[in-house]
């Protein structure tokens, strides 16, 4: 089976938020702040259940996330160790046969700011959402990310840089999303973060994609 590397990010130290919705929507072994975290994407999906199998018995992290669908698969897996993340990770790598160098470049499909969001906005995202609510005259960022999985890397590095509101994160599936909610200036600075961290991974570029 051909396995194809999409996300390989690490991130260092989990922030409270975003930390707090893997527990609300996950159903695995759930993390605590600032333990260290490995998201991997491949494709196809089925494939991840091997990826799960390599990590576990390499190492002693615990699975939050396993997602299989039948275009792509992702797993999280996270410790208060961040040496035994990395093992996690270099034991995938040597299952997978491939180089970190080998993943997808995380593409920005589409970035907006919703400044001052009306009170019925608010209402209709707040109902679609697992995290915190934005409230009236907010400001709303809105991320798009290829592939996936890498919009949690986004995700982190804003919650470090600002003072926001989780809203939403969907990391898997054909595109990955963002919401972030906050006062003007803290939307600008969170925005940069992510944007900054997503431009500051290198990989493939990832195949040309159709608008869903």
């Amino acid at each position: 089976m051909s396995i194809t590397l999409r996300t390989f990010v690490f991130l260092d130290s989990l922030q409270p938020q975003l930390t707090s919705y893997i527990g609300k929507t996950s159903r695995g072994f759930l993390p605590i702040p600032e333990m260290a975290s490995l998201w991997v994407e491949i494709a196809p999906g089925i494939a991840i259940n091997r990826i799960t199998d390599v990590a576990l018995k390499a190492t002693a992290v615990q699975p939050a996330v396993q997602v299989v669908e039948r275009a792509y698969g992702v797993l999280e897996v996270h410790a208060m160790d961040k040496g035994d993340v990395e093992n996690a990770g270099r034991a995938i790598l040597d299952g997978l046969g491939c180089k970190a160098e080998e993943r997808m470049k995380p593409k920005v499909v589409s970035n907006q700011i919703i400044r001052a969001v009306e009170p019925y906005q608010t209402q209709l995202i707040n109902r679609n959402s697992a995290g915190m609510m934005i409230l009236p005259g907010q400001s709303l960022f809105i991320l798009e990310t290829v592939p996936a999985a890498y919009v949690t890397l986004a995700a982190n590095e804003a919650e470090k840089a600002a003072n926001v509101s989780l809203v939403d994160i969907r990391p898997v599936g054909a595109f990955g999303r963002l919401y972030l909610s906050g006062t003007e200036a803290e939307i600008d600075a969170a925005a940069r973060a992510a944007i900054a961290a997503l431009e500051g991974v290198s990989g493939v570029e990832p195949p040309a994609f159709k608008d869903a």
